[in-house]
């Protein structure tokens, strides 16, 4: 790990791309315009970044169909096309420091994150699925002696990719890998509040031998560039992570368009559930305090409720404040930071709005509080921990994004699982039992995509990532989210 003069010296000197690129090439907005990418540990600006419309959308998806059609990346055998995700992948560990600056300073996440968690898995989903995309077979059908029925799978087309800004580099690479592995053209809109990251991505992709047009990057705003991928009526299919309520309205102009198949990964509002029977109470208080502070909270997995069984809610209260401790927000940049900057001033402004409404509704404030905003000093705010929060209140049903953790009780399993389940959203959660039944019963019971036992946030590549309920019913992630962006097609023939 450098130091934290390493990483300031390195923030000082690398490039900062800002302008679309589309068909192998960059270049600005047609439009002309830009809006200005801000460091939100210092707030001040990083560079100008181009602002796609409509009419780079076009240009964009006419490069990407161009791509496609001519089969130069489409009609590769899948080992040639795992070979050249591979060589990006080596490429993005060889810049890996050079990524994890650009998207610390670009969203404030701390630059330990980055090389501990952003970076090497970003590597590992694009190794694992281009390993994964020559192992992949077809089906021939039960079919009587005078039939033959061939099942495969065919790349869609174009895939519009719509990525959100807490973790920029890696759910864009959950998003990419097996788009492209697939033998999909690619167009990725990342979030005009961290697009800095996968543009540098793209000239690696080019580098790395991916062909033009294959791969594009627009950044842009969600109403502009956003809208206009999801009303394409030659994009076939669009992932995209983010709130739940853009999802609903990419839905609704899939609709409005060509129907195209829309994966949506949305908010969450996830449950932490600690038993008595709880066996290391430290290790779940710290584990409760990285679930919802890591990232500054800005995390759509986060435990941002918790629930402790009555009999040792005292116990673990303590060792909770305690584990809080850790995560002051403090320079991104130094290796020792737990907490960095919220992303924009926005987001801060929300993150305040909602601990003073956790206050008026009757919380009680065990730790942190409303920020009080210095301008030009960065968009900080310490963690937060909320008591006597219970499910009628408004922050507790609502996705706040950001270091703000309800705490509440319950008094036996039934309640716990009732606790949980009270709630639109089904991301995931976590429960901490000794009891193996226990911990069968609840996470059957429990209504979310992922659910950790005694843990939280663990996975892997071969595991899918996904929830249910208002949080989306895409998956990314594991040979699962393959599947999506191909179409299954039927030969039937008679002998």
């Amino acid at each position: 790990m450098k130091t934290s003069a390493e990483w300031k010296a390195l923030s000082e000197s690398v490039t900062l791309l800002g302008q679309a690129f589309i068909a192998g090439r960059f270049q600005g907005a047609v439009a002309g315009e830009t809006f200005p990418a801000i460091n939100p540990a210092t707030e001040e600006k990083l560079t100008d970044v181009a602002s796609c419309d409509a009419a780079d959308v076009d240009l964009a998806v006419s490069a990407a169909r161009e791509a496609f059609v001519s089969g130069v990346w489409s009609d590769l055998a899948p080992g040639d096309r795992k070979r050249i995700l591979l060589r990006l992948a080596d490429l993005v560990e060889k810049h890996g420091d050079e990524l994890a600056v650009l998207d610390s300073l670009d969203m404030g996440k701390p630059i330990s994150e980055m090389v501990g968690i952003d970076v090497p898995d970003s590597i590992d989903c694009l190794r694992w699925t281009a390993e994964s995309v020559d192992k992949l077979y077809g089906e021939i059908a039960p079919t009587g002696n005078d039939t033959l029925g061939l099942i495969s799978h065919e790349p869609a087309g174009v895939v519009a990719a719509i990525t959100p800004w807490n973790y920029p580099l890696m759910m864009a690479t959950w998003k990419i890998a097996p788009a492209l592995a697939a033998g999909n053209s690619v167009i990725l809109k990342p979030s005009e509040k961290s697009a800095l990251s996968v543009l540098r991505l793209a000239e690696l992709a080019k580098e790395a031998g991916i062909p033009d047009g294959v791969f594009n990057v627009l950044p842009g705003f969600g109403h502009t560039a956003g809208k206009a991928l999801a009303l394409h009526n030659d994009v076939n299919v669009l992932a995209f992570t983010g709130s739940s309520r853009v999802g609903g309205l990419l839905m609704e102009y899939a609709g409005q368009s060509n129907l195209k198949r829309v994966w949506i990964e949305a908010g969450g509002k996830s449950p932490m559930l600690v038993f008595e029977d709880c066996e290391d109470i430290q290790k779940a208080a710290s584990t409760a305090a990285a679930a919802i502070f890591s990232n500054q909270g800005e995390v759509c997995i986060a435990c941002s409720r918790l629930y402790v069984q009555s009999s040792i809610r005292e116990r673990f209260m303590g060792a909770l404040l305690e584990a809080a401790k850790a995560y002051q927000p403090r320079d991104p940049l130094d290796p020792d930071t737990r907490m960095g900057a919220l992303v924009d001033k926005a987001q801060l402004e929300t993150v305040a709005r909602y601990i003073q409404l956790a206050i008026d509704e009757g919380g009680q404030v065990l730790t942190g509080g409303v920020p009080e905003a210095v301008p030009g000093q960065g968009y900080f705010v310490e963690p937060t921990i909320i008591g006597d929060a219970h499910n009628g209140m408004r922050f507790v049903q609502e996705e706040i994004f950001g270091p703000v953790l309800a705490m509440g009780e319950f008094s036996d399993e039934a309640e716990a699982i009732q606790l949980a389940n009270d709630n639109r959203y089904g991301l995931g959660a976590s429960v901490w039992t000794g009891n193996l039944s226990r911990a069968h019963r609840v996470s059957r019971k429990i209504q979310s995509g992922m659910v950790w036992v005694n843990g939280w946030g663990g996975g892997d590549s071969t595991m899918p990532f996904g929830g249910v309920k208002a949080s989306g019913y895409g998956r990314d992630k594991s040979l699962h989210a393959l599947e999506k962006y191909t179409d299954l097609k039927t030969v039937w023939i008679s002998l």
